[in-house]
C-alpha cells in the first residue's frame, strides 16, 4: 500500500490565457488530495472516493469506466472524478510497463471538486505517484508532471494546460508558458479563499473562451492582455525575498494586477455573480486585490490580505459558503505513511 498526497493551487494570474500560450503563475496551497494505491491480483480497479462528491462513491471496473456510480451529484462532476482517476491509472500502467495491473484505490481530499483549486490535478498527480510507486516504478518529478498533464489533457479533450499539474507536482509558485514550466521564487503571500459551494464546467468554459477568441479580435486581444498582466506580476515577484514576508508595496502592486486580471476574465465571460460578489466583498474589506481562480463560472476567488478582515467579510457575504486562509505549500507531491 502506498499513499501519496498533492496540493491544490490558486492562480495569481493567467488562467484561460495559458491555454493559448500565454504565461500563467499558479501557486500551490496547503489543501491536499491523498491517494492510496494497493496492487491487486487481477486487472480490476476499485475506486473508493469519499470526498470527490457530496456523497462519495465506490466503483469497480475492468477495461473501462462506463458504469458510473449512482450518487446524488451532478453527472459532469462524477464523470470528471472517474475520468481523472482512470486516466491516472492508465498513465501509471504505461509508465511501469504493467498494462494489466489492477489496483484498490482510495481518494481522500479537502479540495472542493471543480471549484478552481486544482482538485483534479492533485488527484491525478497523487494517483500516478502512488500507483507507480506501488508497482516499484517511481517517477522523477518532471516525468510525473508530464504524465499528469497528459492525463488531464485526455480527460479535458485537449484543452488542458500544464499549469495545474506542474504546480501540484512541484509545490510553491511556478511559471508555465506552453511546454515551458519552471518553479519561481515567491514570498509567503497572505492568500484568502472564498468558495461559493458550486463548480464551473471547465470544458464548457474553456470552449466558450475559445469561441470568443475565434469570433472577435478584441477577445484575442483580451487574452493577450492577461499575458501582459502575468509578465508584469512575474517581474514584481522576481524582486521579492523568496519565502520571506512580502512588503506592503509588493502586496499593493500584486493586488492591483489581480484586480486587472479579474476584470479581463469577466470580460471573457467566465466570472459569475457569486464570484463577483465575493471579489467586491474582499476589496471592500481592504484586500490588496481579489480575483476568481480557475476556470470560473462558480467556485472560488482568491484575495491578498494579511488581516482577518477579508476572511470575516467573506463569511458574511451572501453566496459564500466557506472562507479560509490558504498557506503557500512549498512542498509538492509527497509520500505519506499509510
Amino acid at each position: 500500500m502506498t499513499v501519496c498526497e498533492a496540493p491544490g493551487k490558486v492562480y495569481l494570474f493567467g488562467e484561460h490565457a495559458v491555454v493559448y500560450g500565454e504565461p500563467a503563475v499558479p501557486a500551490a496551497i496547503e489543501r491536499r488530495a491523498a491517494v492510496t494505491a494497493e496492487p491487486r491480483a487481477d486487472d480490476h480497479v476499485r475506486v473508493e472516493a469519499e470526498d470527490l462528491s457530496l456523497d462519495g462513491f465506490t466503483v469497480e471496473y475492468s477495461g473501462g469506466t462506463d458504469d458510473r456510480p449512482d450518487v446524488d451529484v451532478p453527472t459532469p462532476l462524477v464523470e470528471a472524478a472517474m475520468g481523472y482517476v482512470d486516466a491516472a491509472v492508465r498513465q501509471a500502467r504505461d509508465a511501469a510497463d504493467a498494462p494489466d495491473a489492477g489496483f484498490d484505490i482510495t481518494v481522500e481530499s479537502d479540495i472542493p471538486l471543480g471549484a478552481g483549486l486544482g482538485s483534479s490535478a492533485a488527484v491525478v498527480v497523487a494517483g500516478i505517484d502512488a500507483a507507480t510507486r506501488a508497482l516499484g516504478a517511481p517517477l522523477d518529478r518532471r516525468e510525473l508532471a508530464d504524465r499528469a498533464y497528459r492525463a488531464e489533457h485526455d480527460v479535458q479533450e485537449g484543452q488542458a494546460s500544464r499549469a495545474d499539474t506542474f504546480c501540484s507536482t512541484m509545490g510553491g509558485a511556478v511559471r508555465v508558458e506552453g511546454d515551458d514550466c519552471e518553479p519561481v521564487a515567491a514570498p509567503n503571500l497572505p492568500f484568502v479563499v472564498g468558495f461559493d459551494g458550486g463548480a464551473g464546467d471547465t470544458g464548457k468554459l474553456v470552449a466558450g473562451v475559445g469561441e470568443l477568441r475565434e469570433e472577435y479580435g478584441f477577445a484575442a486581444d483580451t487574452i493577450e492582455s492577461v499575458g501582459d498582466v502575468v509578465r508584469t506580476g512575474e517581474a514584481l515577484l522576481a524582486d521579492a525575498v523568496p519565502e520571506g514576508e512580502p512588503s506592503p508595496e509588493l502586496l499593493a502592486e500584486l493586488g492591483e494586477l489581480m484586480d486587472f486580471n479579474h476584470g479581463l476574465l469577466a470580460a471573457l465571460g467566465v466570472s459569475a455573480r457569486s464570484l463577483d460578489s465575493m471579489v467586491w466583498a474582499a476589496r471592500d474589506a481592504g484586500a490588496h486585490g481579489a480575483k476568481l481562480t480557475g476556470a470560473g463560472g462558480g467556485g472560488c476567488i482568491v484575495a491578498l490580505d494579511a488581516s482577518d478582515a477579508t476572511e470575516t467579510a467573506l463569511s458574511f457575504t451572501q453566496g459564500c459558503e466557506e472562507a479560509f486562509r490558504a498557506e503557500l505549500a512549498t512542498e509538492g507531491v509527497r509520500v505519506v505513511e499509510p
